[in-house]
């Protein structure tokens, strides 16, 4: 996505307005928004667990550090390139400036589905963990869809407030969440485990073991929306620097707190039971370790952060939405009035407004066509969430090997060819990976899984044609695309 303007915001007074975001987000700021998004505590207590099951079992852990390694190849290429295009737009941007504009806003469409997707799956998990837990407490049994509906509400308004505000609710939700299961992690270490502690996951035999393409799958999709750091650009303190570090810091946090709280929960039950474990109760496998290791007060905190987790999640991707979509509407891409900022708060208002009642309108259809929030709302559209990303960041890393080869620019060759040519070729085995396993991620349907795909391809082509027809019909609009978006 591009900002046609990428200064400072205009606006000088109450009664003004611009469409320009400010802000004076550091590196910390911004790896909280990001990280959050990633969700730490409902990829350790619900993802991981699955993996085990279906994956490499005990090799999950390994998983995560081949994935850290991938994106940070991807994450050089992208911080070079960002630095000779200064625009918050992430995707969108960097696809537009090294494929050309219809591909690029056909990525800006895909990348809209894929956090919309994902936002969606987080609201069916949490309306339904919430319900269950407030009936479980005596309280009343009230539909998940009411409670996610609340939740939207709860999101919509510090959406349409400061991004600050956004960043110091999710830094207190992050720190705690991590917090514990870094004190079970800890205790798990000190106890010894289940087998005593060893390296045992990361051994070339149990790397290989089960299905190390859904391990991978799995372990992608933990680290989705580490990559939005770009679209804070304008709202960040010094964004030459905060940007590139603040993306770094994120693949870095999350690939080592990941490798590192797998590994724990295998030692915790021991690499020759962690499948079996997790075949018992993957949803409650967490929540029984920390019962074991640390006492029913833990089991208790992890159910409660695992909510709050998963309510960081979803105001990350709400903040992100809200700029994809005011970004977009400032390269005349779509509707104008998403492009004007709030004259007090400084925030896309009527970009978060909206992006509250697609969510709204998602929760209504979710529960007016009985979907199970589980195993159809969250494991579905997590699995579209997970290959649309992939697909983005192999669109993107292929941009910036384009670019620097098309302009003349000094860049380095490890940071403009080498380091994005690797991790181009590990999205590439990453994509080949989520295409070959995706029926199995979402229930094993292979009509639903050509849906999904025709889906991807569908919101690619929208773009495509978007621009196409602007080109031929709204020379003005087109003029001001390619302002946005140049090649």
């Amino acid at each position: 996505m591009a900002s046609i303007d990428t200064g400072a915001a205009t606006a000088t007074s109450p009664g003004s307005s611009s469409r320009s975001l400010k802000g004076s987000l550091g590196v910390g700021a911004i790896v909280f928004m990001v990280v959050a998004a990633a969700a730490p505590l409902t990829v350790v207590g619900g993802g991981v667990p699955i993996a085990f099951l279906l994956g490499n079992g005990a090799g999950v852990p390994s998983m995560f550090v081949i994935a850290a390694v991938v994106l940070l190849l991807f994450s050089v290429g992208l911080s070079a390139m960002a630095r000779y295009i200064p625009r918050p737009g992430a995707f969108f941007t960097y696809v537009g400036y090294g494929l050309g504009r219809p591909l690029g806003l056909g990525t800006a469409h895909l990348a809209l589905l894929t956090y919309t997707m994902i936002q969606a799956a987080v609201y069916g998990l949490i309306g339904v963990l919430i319900s269950s837990g407030v009936s479980d407490l005596g309280g009343p049994s009230i539909a998940w869809w009411v409670w996610a509906l609340v939740i939207a509400a709860f999101t919509g308004i510090l959406g349409y407030r400061h991004i600050e505000l956004s960043s110091k609710v999710l830094g207190l939700l992050l720190i705690a969440e991590i917090g514990i299961v870094l004190i079970l992690n800890i205790a798990i270490m000190v106890k010894g485990g289940a087998q005593g502690l060893s390296m045992a996951s990361f051994e070339p035999s149990s790397v290989m073991s089960g299905a190390p393409g859904i391990g991978l799958m799995f372990a992608v999709a933990g680290f989705i929306g580490f990559e939005a750091t770009a679209i804070f650009r304008n709202e960040a303190k010094d964004p030459d620097r905060t940007i590139p570090r603040a993306t770094y810091a994120a693949v870095l946090l999350i690939g080592v707190f990941y490798a590192f709280s797998s590994w724990a929960l295998v030692m915790a039950w021991g690499p020759d039971n962690v499948v079996a474990a997790a075949e018992k109760d993957p949803a409650g496998m967490i929540m029984a370790t920390a019962q074991t290791y640390l006492g029913t007060w833990a089991s208790t905190t992890v159910n409660v952060l695992l909510i709050t987790s998963l309510f960081a999640c979803i105001l990350s991707f709400h903040n992100v939405i809200s700029r994809y979509q005011h970004s977009m509407a400032s390269a005349t891409a779509m509707p104008s009035r998403l492009g004007t900022v709030h004259p007090n708060h400084l925030s896309p208002h009527v970009s978060s407004l909206v992006q509250s009642i697609t969510a709204g309108l998602l929760i209504v259809v979710f529960a007016a066509l009985g979907l199970d929030p589980e195993l159809e709302v969250f494991a579905w559209f997590s699995g579209v969430a997970t290959l649309g990303i992939v697909v983005l960041m192999a669109l993107t890393c292929l941009a910036v090997l384009v670019y620097f080869r098309r302009n003349d620019i000094q860049a380095g060759l490890w940071r403009s060819v080498i380091a994005p040519a690797l991790g181009f070729v590990g999205l590439i085995t990453i994509l080949v990976a989520v295409i070959w396993n995706f029926p199995t991620l979402i229930g094993g349907s292979q009509s639903l899984a050509d849906f999904f795909f025709a889906l991807v391809v569908a919101a690619v082509a929208l773009g495509i044609v978007q621009v196409l027809i602007m080109r031929r019909r709204n020379v003005v609009a087109y003029e001001s695309l390619t302002t946005a978006i140049a090649v």
